[in-house]
């Protein structure tokens, strides 16, 4: 026999401990609602075993953040085997929300038909890129699955902190501000390389004013696409005193060639550090647009103070 208190034989029993009032209580962890729409992840550029490792880690970070959320990865230019089409990944999704209440009404489960977005579409870009975003769009009408597409991952402070930590990396920038020590290497001129054309060299500049807060060095933006636009920022930065000039890729990687950015840094005699790549900041960011897009985030993540 057992009391209210506990056990009678008198062992000791774990009791469930008391939700700590008042505003400093621990928030409740988010986790995905049950029939949420699906996460994928919109990929640019050629698909390569490189650029699917790539976009496996972002989604892997998204998952890590929100337990139980159904992440999957859809290429631009897929060939629906190795590398899946956008498209056809939307297709398969809604193919499966189907089937499941198929089933559960099979087995005499009451359940409401499926209705609202089968997924939330996340580009994979830093920045707006209308020649990358015509072709989303279009997968999402090839598909004619109710999906919603949300906006590219920047501006946002994360992202000046991932470009901070890639210039740190190439030995192009210090670590932190705080400490007293100095690199021999590091710029006194950042060149934010964009691809996307003016709008997205307007976009990167945001992220620029907040990586040049933190780097206490000028920060301007130029387009990889637009023919002799490194070079000319490279010249304003010079005419104004810079002398070591870096180019900051303000980009995730797959949108574009490697070998234009070697092209691109050497046009401006600079040197270069990697693009944003699978940053701890992508997979947050990206979970950010999915959350918002469902009304379930209760606020967007935050950058790291500048120090």
């Amino acid at each position: 026999m057992s009391s209210p208190t506990g056990p009678a034989s008198g062992l000791p029993v774990r009791m469930p401990r008391p939700r700590q009032p008042g505003r400093h209580r621990r928030p409740e962890p988010l986790v995905a609602p049950e029939g949420a729409p699906a996460l994928v992840l919109a990929v640019p550029g050629t698909p390569s075993s490189a650029t699917r490792s790539l976009a496996e880690e972002v989604v892997s970070i998204a998952r890590s953040e929100l337990p139980g959320l159904d992440a999957r990865i859809g290429f631009l230019d897929g060939d629906d085997a190795e590398f899946p089409a956008l498209r056809s990944v939307l297709t398969h999704a809604a193919d499966e929300r189907t089937a499941r209440y198929e089933q559960a009404r099979a087995a005499g489960v009451e359940v409401r038909e499926p209705d609202g977005p089968v997924a939330v579409v996340v580009p994979l870009l830093a920045g707006p890129d209308s020649s990358l975003l015509r072709q989303v769009r279009q997968s999402l009408m090839d598909s004619r699955v109710a999906a919603e597409l949300t906006d590219v991952l920047g501006p946002h402070p994360l992202l000046a902190e991932a470009l901070h930590v890639r210039l740190s990396e190439a030995g192009l920038a210090r670590a932190d501000r705080a400490r007293l020590f100095t690199v021999a290497t590091a710029a006194d001129g950042i060149i934010l390389a964009s691809v996307g054309g003016e709008e997205a060299v307007q976009a990167a500049g945001i992220t620029g004013m907040l990586l040049a807060a933190r780097l206490a060095v000028p920060v301007m933006a130029a387009a990889l696409d637009q023919e002799g636009s490194i070079a000319s920022v490279a010249e304003q930065l010079r005419s104004a005193g810079s002398q070591q000039l870096a180019v900051a890729p303000y980009l995730i990687g797959p949108e574009i060639d490697a070998a234009l950015l070697e092209a691109a840094a050497g046009e401006g005699g600079c040197a270069i550090a990697e693009p944003l790549g699978p940053y701890p900041a992508i997979g947050k960011l990206a979970l950010a647009k999915y959350t918002t897009a469902l009304g379930i985030a209760p606020q967007q993540p935050q950058g790291a103070p500048v120090r």
